[in-house]
């Protein structure tokens, strides 16, 4: 059984920056991939991003040079470093953990970007 954890989220003015972090626990596995998605009100559900053990990262084009996804294995965490927030990128934010064709999500956390 897999556990993930996510904290950081909260309230930032456009232009500002935050961290999310997720930490998983449990049963895991060497090989898998973290990442994040996000679902704004009213809107489905998109991948952020997401990271391989290995390091391989993928972005959604609207984050793309303003979010960095980076991961520290010995510690099963992920990490969403969110520059350049803008409205639109106000979401609950889940992370996810995928392996051995398992996928586990986290309880989600909100990210608000408002004046």
């Amino acid at each position: 059984q897999v556990q993930l954890v996510e904290s950081g989220g909260g309230l930032v003015q456009p232009g500002g920056s935050l961290r999310l972090s997720c930490a998983a626990s449990g049963n895991i596995f060497s090989s898998n991939t973290m990442g994040w998605y996000r679902q704004a009100p009213g809107k489905q559900r998109d991948l952020v991003a997401a990271i391989t053990n290995g390091g391989s990262t993928r972005y959604a084009d609207s984050v793309k040079a303003r979010f960095t996804i980076f991961r520290a294995n010995a510690k099963n965490t992920v990490y969403l470093q969110m520059n350049s927030l803008r409205p639109e990128d106000t979401a609950v934010y889940s992370c996810y953990l995928d392996q051995c064709g398992s996928h586990t999500w986290g309880q989600g956390t909100q990210v608000t970007v408002s004046s």
